[in-house]
């Protein structure tokens, strides 16, 4: 099952997505396009060339789970900063149509890790 949690990973496909695409065509994009493996449980955001539709893709264990929306009016934005990966945060944003521009995140304590 598809859930959005801070535990996953979301990576964003940067080109527009023919919605058209299935299962197996997304994750083609996924192998040869974002030079991920799709099979690794990360979710995969794709966006649609008029930005109406997106489509989720995650390998849940022992299949694909595949969310679309489509919406009836407006279109969904992507990130002007052209990362491959995005927070849950900003997927949650992006569902909700929320302009990211105009989000202004105050500031918070962020642990440095040590390696």
């Amino acid at each position: 099952m598809l859930s959005l949690s801070s535990s996953s990973r979301y990576f964003l496909y940067s080109q527009p997505a023919d919605m058209r695409c299935g299962i197996y065509s997304l994750a083609g994009l996924v192998q040869n396009g974002l030079k991920l493996d799709p099979l690794s449980g990360d979710v995969f955001v794709f966006i649609g060339k008029r930005a109406n539709q997106v489509r989720l893709l995650q390998w849940d264990g022992d299949g694909y789970a595949l969310y679309t929306k489509r919406l009836e009016a407006g279109t969904f934005e992507r990130p002007a900063d052209k990362k491959l990966m995005i927070s849950t945060r900003e997927l949650m944003l992006i569902l909700q149509g929320v302009k990211l521009k105009s989000v202004q995140l105050r500031k918070r304590y962020k642990q440095l890790s040590i390696h």
